[in-house]
């Protein structure tokens, strides 16, 4: 039996006007989710860079929170007014569009390219066709649909969020079944907006892959290093101060190397991210409130076929070491 919650929206960080938007709360006795519900009128998130689907305000696991507002003023529109560990996926045939026509972004909809400046994903690009959302939710999990026809692209995008029974695990599976006429290929990454206990982002978080990393960014070297396997923070970011890694190095082809460790000492919190699809790409993200590992993987569904992959999320605490 469906069950949609709809509560009052609390802010971790900033005090800005409360407001009712549609959501849900999943449990499993250990995690406690609660995820906002894509609504094209009354969605906490109405913008055209992610995916509508997942947007998790909250997750707690033996007190201690892992997301929540990372940003410092909301507005539905805005590209990144979003939390948890949401998908963005590359927006199809934008560099062929001519201005005026149609493109695609799977989980947004079809939306006008309105001149001829370089895709932006920071940019509210005019929605022609939002597709139609579905959402059921029950006790431990929720599913989304997103099913799009369009005159070149269709496709019906399953998202379930799922909380394992007795374990504190999620596992957010994903189907993209092609609908339509013409090959889907593009890419698609979480963004991981990691806030765990609305600690600050300094020396406390690590962030460890099974391999050695290599490559350099904004902030490598004065704020943050790679150390062998990890990314270390060398002090607390303040003000405006960000750490970005684009395009890092060191994985292979597998599956295994897509294993993500992020730990906050101070906290006590970690968490570990896995997918049973190998790294096409991977960024890193980071401001003064949030811890952002960035994995890409390729997607690629013929007509009439389905592409599918599956992404798991460990939680756990351990003790905090006395100063």
């Amino acid at each position: 039996m469906m069950k949609l919650l709809f509560l009052l929206t609390g802010l971790s960080f900033f005090a800005i006007q409360q407001a009712d938007f549609p959501q849900t709360e999943i449990t499993n006795g250990l995690l406690k989710a609660k995820i906002y519900i894509p609504d094209d009128a009354t969605g906490y998130y109405r913008g055209t860079r992610f995916d509508r689907s997942g947007n998790m305000r909250s997750l707690t696991f033996r007190g201690h929170e892992y997301f929540g507002q990372w940003f410092p003023k909301y507005n539905p529109e805005t590209h990144d007014a979003i939390m948890g560990p949401v998908q963005e996926f590359t927006a199809l045939d934008f560099i062929e569009t001519k201005p005026g026509d149609s493109f695609v972004k799977i989980g947004v909809g079809v939306l006008q390219k309105p001149d001829e400046k370089p895709y932006a994903f920071s940019r509210l690009y005019p929605m022609l066709n939002s597709g139609k959302w579905t959402t059921e939710s029950t006790y431990g999990n929720v599913k989304f649909v997103h099913e799009l026809d369009d005159k070149v692209y269709s496709y019906r995008y399953e998202k379930t969020i799922q909380l394992t029974d007795g374990k504190p695990e999620m596992v957010i599976t994903h189907t993209l079944k092609n609908t339509g006429t013409k090959t889907i290929e593009t890419s698609v990454y979480d963004h991981n907006f990691f806030v765990m206990d609305k600690q600050p982002v300094g020396p406390g978080y690590t962030v460890t892959l099974p391999f050695d990393i290599k490559g350099e960014g904004n902030g490598i070297g004065t704020l943050a290093e790679i150390s062998g396997n990890k990314i270390i923070f060398l002090k607390q970011l303040t003000g405006g101060e960000s750490v970005f890694c684009s395009g890092l190095e060191g994985f292979g082809p597998n599956a295994s190397d897509y294993d993500i460790m992020i730990e906050n000492k101070i906290a006590g919190t970690g968490v570990r991210i896995s997918c049973d699809q190998p790294f096409l790409k991977f960024n890193f993200w980071s401001n003064t409130t949030t811890v952002c590992p960035e994995p890409y993987i390729k997607i690629y569904a013929e007509p009439g076929k389905e592409f599918k992959w599956k992404i798991s999320y460990e939680f756990y605490t351990f003790p905090v070491a006395a100063d």
